[in-house]
């Protein structure tokens, strides 16, 4: 997931402040996560994720990056 966040961000030209705002989350919870100080995101917060990269849910995961996932 922290990849596609990243490509999002870069595809919409967007930096983390940016993405905080339009979300609705705050900076250090995004920042967090993407530095892997956090492990994982709740399920809201990555829906308001991407709600402010205007994608939907199924978007975000409807890429390459997923399609050979496998469990931890």
């Amino acid at each position: 997931m922290r990849k596609r966040i990243y490509d999002s961000l870069k595809q919409n030209n967007m930096k983390l402040f940016d993405l905080s705002k339009a979300a609705g989350v705050s900076l250090p919870t995004i920042s967090d996560f993407l530095k892997n100080d956090t492990k994982n995101l709740r399920t809201d917060t990555l829906l308001h994720i991407c709600e402010g990269f205007n994608i939907s849910l199924k978007d975000f995961f409807d890429n390459p990056l997923f399609n050979d996932v496998i469990a931890e």
